[in-house]
């Protein structure tokens, strides 16, 4: 049994802590690629897993480079579609939208952590542009589970899955979650609100 008390679902480690480490390394590098001007560069993170994700892409594009990448998180709860119906899922105290810097002008990569139906993105990209007018807006993610609803795609991608509405993919990270791995549930309920 699962921790919702449901029949037992299948559970698949798709990436290890290493696969999770080479994807993000390699990331990294098709970001410093599609970028000449790494000065340009900035990160935001979605919250949650998508900012300490940005983190580790600024400091493998920083060792790459040795230029430092501004990084900041978004909260995109208030620009969701699904606000109206009270299913977007919250952010915790002291986890909002926060960057220190200017978008406009610059080469703005959002990051977040799986990538499905694309209303998250939808809803980062409209908080940015409330901002400033960036150059351009790139997406990188971790995993792509399918499923799209919207014509979202990703710029940079660590891993793709085929999956059905009832599973559930859990990105882990060392920050938020002690460890560094992808899981794959197969059958599992897929959480409200959830991207």
């Amino acid at each position: 049994m699962n921790d919702r008390g449901d029949a037992p679902t299948e559970q698949t480690v798709v990436l290890d802590a290493a696969a999770v480490g080479d994807a993000i390394h390699r990331l990294a590098q098709e970001i410093v690629a599609a970028n000449e001007d790494a000065a340009s560069v900035a990160l935001l993170g979605v919250l949650r897993r998508g900012r300490p994700l940005a983190d580790r892409l600024a400091a493998s594009i920083t060792e790459m480079t040795g230029r430092s990448v501004p990084v900041g998180s978004l909260s995109t709860r208030l620009y969701r579609d699904d606000v109206r119906s009270g299913r977007a899922g919250g952010v915790s105290a002291g986890e909002g939208t926060h960057f220190d810097f200017d978008v406009d002008g610059k080469t703005v990569v959002i990051v977040d952590d799986v990538l499905s139906t694309g209303r998250t993105v939808r809803a980062a990209l409209d908080e940015i542009m409330d901002y400033g007018r960036p150059r351009r807006i790139q997406l990188a993610c971790l995993v792509d589970r399918g499923l799209r609803e919207l014509p979202i795609q990703a710029d940079f991608l660590g891993w793709s899955l085929a999956t059905a509405p009832g599973d559930h993919v859990s990105v882990l990270l060392a920050e938020t979650d002690g460890e560094d791995a992808v899981l794959l549930e197969r059958g599992a309920e897929q959480d409200e609100g959830a991207e």
